[in-house]
């Protein structure tokens, strides 16, 4: 599986806090994919883009 933020990130960390070992803010403050999600993190990520204000968080495969 492969994450991607599209444009439109509101920098409101919601991803970050479900699933850290994936999302991070980078220096603008906007959301940011730092790692392909393990099978472990999938239902974090998952509950990520359900869960992003703006839906932003796309999920590939």
């Amino acid at each position: 599986m492969k994450v991607k933020i599209i444009d439109g990130c509101i920098g409101c960390g919601l991803c970050v806090s479900i699933c850290p070992n994936v999302f991070d803010l980078n220096e603008e403050g906007f959301s940011n994919v730092i790692a392909d999600p393990s099978s472990a993190d999938e239902n974090n990520v998952k509950e990520a883009v359900d869960s992003c204000p703006v839906q932003v968080i796309v999920m590939e495969g």
